[in-house]
């Protein structure tokens, strides 16, 4: 069999191989193939075998290279903003306050509905191109802004566009049962039959990787959102939900008896919903974002997941409600320094814990068989990418062995 290899020399690897430790490498070398990791080891020890197959050779100047990094929850499409609620909040009204008097959720579904596709496309866009400049991947996006089946698709199709027009995978999730528009109003039951029916049409379309909910006081309630299960599992998805943000419903255990690739934001998660996730091999996708816009006191259980052997993502949640930011990097330090992570773990979040919240196992580290997704950084330990914030040290983002431009 003949093929060629691209050699990436020069460079100190934190492959984050294995369950715990950077992997640092010194004087590290990668071979890929195609979009590939096809060999990473030290330099020295480069196999006679490949040289002679190699094609191209990289330069990478001592620098460090990690896996590249993955937003595994993001809400990427969506119209207009809410920055007038924000406002509200800091003159003393309540999330449930603004939810509650029409504000919320539901105003960024009116000015989404409103918002041509194309507009949605650009500005989506912009705001994925600015996680991708800090050395995003793979990001997650979900729906959950269109509320019917028309804008459910809509929004779907937008974030599939995205995955095929700029060079990041995309992975999308269904979130129909996100809240409940207007013309639903007092009939949540009738609309979760909705959600459930709108399910397999979409998935025909080839629009869902998985399906999530909102399972609280102000969004469903546990017996709605395993009727959602249910639907899902008929079509074989794969779930995710957000749980236990703003009070214990018991989501995280509903979700892990579902076999759930990860429960979400989890700052009121029982010791039994822990217990559960333990079990399922369920994923808690930390979201210190938006724990700091929403100014809560409420911390996730950050000792008891790991103690129970949990394993702990960290992602942006970036929407224009309740966690506007766009920095994966920030996302980084807000869990170190919010929820007392280990630098770490907090990268370990953002790359091996964030593939497996995906139900990804090609991604995350850089070890032979993944995916070449990397990233070069102008810093000389991965503990800075922790420790920084207010800038951006990405040097190069390498997607499928191709070099992406920033």
């Amino acid at each position: 069999m003949t093929y060629s290899l691209t050699l990436w020399r020069n460079a100190r690897l934190a492959t984050l191989a294995g369950s715990a430790g950077w992997g640092l490498i010194e004087h590290g070398a990668i071979l890929t193939q195609g979009e590939t990791l096809h060999w990473v080891g030290a330099e020295s020890e480069l196999p006679a075998q490949f040289t002679q197959k190699i094609n191209v050779t990289h330069d990478l100047g001592g620098a460090l290279v990690t896996p590249g990094l993955i937003d595994c929850h993001t809400h990427l499409v969506y119209g207009g903003h809410r920055a007038h609620e924000f406002e509200m909040r800091l003159q003393g009204a309540s999330y449930l306050d603004i939810a509650r008097a029409g504000g919320g959720i539901r105003s960024t579904v009116a000015a989404t509905r409103a918002a041509s596709d194309a507009q949605l496309l650009a500005d989506a866009g912009k705001r994925l191109q600015v996680l991708m400049r800090e050395g995003v991947t793979t990001v997650e996006i979900k729906s959950g802004y269109g509320l019917s089946l028309e804008h459910e698709a809509r929004s779907l199709a937008v974030a599939r566009a995205l995955g095929r027009t700029l060079p990041v995978a995309v992975r999308t999730t269904y979130l129909g049962a996100h809240a409940l528009p207007p013309e639903f109003e007092g009939r949540s039951d009738d609309y979760v039959d909705a959600v459930c029916a709108w399910m397999p049409a979409l998935h025909a379309q080839g629009l869902v990787d998985a399906v999530d909910a909102f399972c609280e006081n102000i969004g469903f309630s546990p017996a709605q959102t395993r009727r959602v299960f249910e639907a899902a599992a008929r079509l074989g998805l794969p779930v995710k939900l957000h749980a236990e943000q703003l009070s214990d419903q018991g989501g995280a255990a509903l979700a892990a008896e579902f076999g759930a690739l990860s429960c979400d934001h989890l700052e009121h998660l029982s010791e039994a919903g822990i217990a559960a996730m333990a079990r399922s091999g369920t994923v808690a996708v930390l979201l210190p974002g938006a724990y700091y816009f929403l100014r809560d006191t409420k911390l996730p259980p950050i000792a008891a997941l790991r103690a129970a052997g949990v394993p702990m993502a960290v992602a942006s949640d970036h929407n224009p409600g309740t966690s506007p930011g766009l920095s994966l990097l920030l996302m980084i330090n807000m869990a170190c320094t919010l929820f007392r992570l280990t630098p770490e773990e907090a990268v370990r979040g953002v790359t091996v814990h964030a593939a497996k919240a995906l139900g990804l196992s090609d991604r995350g580290q850089l070890v032979a068989g993944q995916r070449a997704d990397f990233c070069v950084w102008d810093v000389a330990h991965p503990n800075e990418l922790a420790y920084w914030f207010g800038t951006n040290p990405c040097k190069r983002v390498i997607v499928g062995a191709q070099e992406r431009d920033l």
